[in-house]
């Protein structure tokens, strides 16, 4: 345990990084490169052997984020479509031309994976910028309140069910899938997270809102859900941890595993923060 709360704090370094670099170029690319590092977790894990298939998946999700940010195909008027379909006609030649050693299901996880998780990855980006899309509504220190909640619901839920887990824990929510994860635990997460975001839109609505955002129920609400949907992602990530007979996706931080094993919980939070925050503008 010792060891999973130093690696913690370490990743919790990491975040503070993230909400410090928010607004310079460098975040982008850090974006980029820890998609890329969890895109090459889950092709090694998930036993994707072929070089070129690996290796075209790879750069399709380093670039992503960066042409999401800079609006590359926005720019050159490229429809997307097309592009995806090139891509998978790619993937699909290189399975033709080492067949004796790809099977279809390999082009699916390299197509699905290096789209899916590098999308996740860039709705960091998306919610950090949510004051250019929503000028009306949002400014700067909205954004950076909502990328916060949006960390505290996808790492704090997941320390705080640990925590309470680990000392209270009794009845096992899934114990085939990831059998320390207890009842007792996710509740405590729950409430903890909500607290803490409850906390943060305190001095948020102190320091720097010039008009309230949300009211404290509607944000226990989100903060809820959030989390709820955190758990998703993580024990989505333990099963298929479980079909491939793995403990973690990789050994990048001990006590944490891999990339892919940290921001399981993110992949699912940032996107559904993101179009619970569009859906909200547009209705």
């Amino acid at each position: 345990m010792k060891q999973r709360v130093i690696s913690g704090l370490l990743w919790g370094l990491v975040a503070i990084l993230t909400l410090v670099l928010m607004w310079s170029r460098l975040m982008e690319f850090l974006v980029s490169i820890f998609c890329t590092i969890a895109v090459y977790e889950i092709l090694k894990v998930t036993g994707v052997k072929n070089i070129a298939l690996k290796a075209v998946g790879l750069v399709v999700a380093c670039a992503f984020p960066l042409i999401s940010e800079y609006h590359v195909l926005e720019k050159y008027n490229v429809p997307i479509g097309p592009v995806f379909a090139i891509y998978v006609i790619v993937l699909l030649s290189l399975m033709l031309l080492f067949y004796e050693k790809t099977r279809f299901e390999h082009v699916a996880v390299t197509a699905f994976t290096s789209l899916a998780i590098p999308y996740a990855f860039s709705c960091f980006m998306l919610v950090r910028d949510i004051y250019k899309e929503f000028p009306d509504t949002f400014g700067k220190p909205q954004s950076v309140f909502l990328l916060l909640i949006g960390l505290s619901c996808s790492w704090m839920t997941d320390a705080f069910a640990y925590l309470i887990g680990f000392k209270f824990g009794k009845h096992k929510m899934s114990p085939k899938i990831s059998p320390k994860k207890s009842y007792e635990g996710a509740a405590g997460g729950l409430v903890l997270t909500a607290v803490l975001n409850v906390i943060f839109l305190a001095v948020f609505n102190k320091f720097f809102f010039k008009s309230h955002l949300i009211s404290y129920t509607l944000l226990i609400v989100l903060s809820f859900f959030l989390s709820v949907i955190g758990m998703l992602g993580d024990l989505s990530a333990s099963a298929i941890k479980r079909n491939y007979g793995v403990k973690d996706f990789g050994k990048i931080m001990k006590g944490h595993g891999g990339v892919m094993d940290r921001f399981d919980s993110s992949v699912f939070v940032m996107p559904a923060l993101y179009a619970i925050i569009v859906i909200s503008q547009r209705i």
